[in-house]
């Protein structure tokens, strides 16, 4: 079923997020682009990326090909590039967004969920990863 891998695209953004945010916070020293995101670091990005990959993984050995996809070949590089995108283009996703916001001089991009920055906070980095997973699953066939 589709709506499995869209399911697990999210998990994998999610989980991107929570490692880039624990190791950031704990170990992150070296700014990522810090006039655009004064809070991100390389360590956090590591860490994001370690953990999405980890996971990817994880779905690799213990989840079983999804129904209606059987046509894809989803091996272990499938996985693992999986895990990649969603962690960089995310990354680049969450950047824009925080570059948006400061070229307008704005700190959230709104206040329905407060403490949170805002929907667009919510949702940048899908609106990035999604289109690049299509294009990835478009050349992977």
């Amino acid at each position: 079923m589709r709506s499995t891998i869209l399911l697990t695209i999210f998990v994998l953004m999610w989980l991107n997020d929570t490692g880039a945010y624990l190791v950031g916070c704990s170990i992150g020293r070296h700014k990522l682009i810090e006039r655009v995101s004064p809070k991100k670091t390389w360590e956090g990005f590591f860490g994001g990326l370690i953990f999405s990959m980890a996971v990817s993984l994880l779905i690799f050995y213990f989840i079983k090909p999804f129904e209606g996809m059987e046509h894809i070949d989803m091996s272990l590089i499938f996985w693992l590039s999986i895990g990649a995108i969603v962690s960089i283009i995310g990354t680049w996703g969450d950047l824009i967004e925080s570059m948006i916001k400061r070229d307008l001089q704005i700190k959230d991009s709104g206040n329905l969920i407060p403490g949170h920055g805002g929907i667009l906070d919510r949702i940048d980095s899908i609106l990035f990863v999604l289109p690049a997973i299509l294009l990835f699953l478009h050349f992977w066939q």
